[in-house]
């Protein structure tokens, strides 16, 4: 089912504008995920389309109906909540089979149900133990197949992997994944773990004070950001910010010819150079190597460089000459918006006299 807002803004009682005119469409049957800070406005949004809020002004659609004014009851959706909410009193396959139950379905089609539900959760050998015996991974998988139980055409998530250890939540955001893609449910997933978002949605919607900055697959969103904010949000370790002041930049570069406000480039795409045609220069601070990853944190005048997996003996202190890849080097103008023209100078790369 697709979702779709039109002219959407939310107003709490104390003027407070949490949504402000925001027109966005959710194509059906994927996975999206809506992505940013505390307070940008993402679970407000989730909560308008399961109809727990209603907007100020503009219309919600569910394909061609509209379900603005519609009972949260009658919109077929299914929520997971931060919290798994479990009855800690029921059985495994009595909380699956609640809310039918509450839909006044027959005892055996319920059990037939919640059996099914376990089985596409993988939970199928749970189902007579309480929520007290489970770990954290198996008691989200019980709130997903409560949620599914009553077969709703969107699938709401509202940071449901936040209670989980790290080593769980990515084994439950690949079964998200998989659950989605097995039952081609729309789902919306909130988060505001980057990781998270960029590993399991087809889609990424970035908001920020209550505005949409960016709506794209995954790739773009990191390699095309729409501007200044998405780009500093979206990456680890964060992308290198330089204006026309900064110190470190060579400014007889042919790259300062261009017309920019704010040079982005991305760790990953700093190059080791020479003298001659260099673009940045800075000191080594030091290198954090973890597993195969390797981080380089430089300094010049105050201002800190990140480059990921630069080559050569990297002395602390010694003074290196840097470049970097053009498809990695981002403009942005002085409003922050990326600008559309691509750098296209010819950004040398050349062997640094450190190495």
């Amino acid at each position: 089912m697709q979702v779709r807002f039109e002219n959407i803004t939310l107003t709490f009682d104390n003027n407070k504008t949490v949504l402000d005119n925001i027109n966005f469409t959710l194509p059906s049957s994927e996975l999206l995920s809506f992505l940013g800070p505390s307070g940008s406005g993402k679970s407000t949004t989730l909560y308008l389309i399961s109809g727990l809020l209603s907007p100020t002004s503009g219309k919600i659609y569910f394909d061609d109906q509209d379900v603005t004014k519609m009972d949260p009851v009658k919109r077929e959706v299914g929520l997971v909540f931060q919290n798994y909410a479990l009855y800690p009193h029921m059985t495994v396959r009595e909380n699956i089979m609640f809310p039918l139950k509450m839909a006044k379905m027959n005892k055996r089609a319920r059990i037939e149900r919640a059996e099914e539900m376990a089985m596409l959760t993988r939970i199928q050998d749970q189902l007579d133990k309480y929520p007290r015996q489970l770990s954290g991974g198996q008691q989200q998988r019980v709130a997903i197949s409560r949620a599914l139980a009553k077969e709703p055409k969107i699938l709401l998530m509202d940071e449901p992997l936040s209670n989980l250890d790290a080593r769980l939540r990515i084994e439950m955001r690949e079964e998200i994944r998989r659950i989605q893609q097995e039952t081609k449910i729309t789902t919306v997933f909130v988060t505001h773990d980057q990781e998270e978002a960029l590993s399991i949605a087809d889609n990424v919607m970035v908001l920020n004070d209550g505005h949409i900055q960016q709506m794209t697959d995954p790739v773009s969103l990191y390699r095309q950001p729409a501007n200044l904010f998405v780009a500093n949000f979206i990456g680890t370790p964060v992308i290198n910010k330089f204006t026309r002041q900064s110190q470190s930049l060579n400014q007889q570069h042919d790259l300062m010819k261009e017309e920019w406000h704010t040079l982005g480039i991305r760790p990953e795409y700093i190059q080791h150079s020479n003298e001659a045609d260099h673009l940045i220069q800075a000191e080594v601070k030091r290198v954090d190597i973890v597993g195969k990853d390797q981080t380089v944190h430089l300094e010049f005048q105050g201002e800190e460089i990140i480059a990921s997996d630069l080559s050569g003996n990297l002395e602390e202190e010694s003074l290196v000459y840097l470049t970097a890849d053009p498809e990695g080097i981002l403009l942005f103008d002085k409003d922050g918006k990326k600008l559309d023209k691509a750098a296209t100078t010819d950004v040398q790369v050349g062997n640094s006299d450190d190495e």
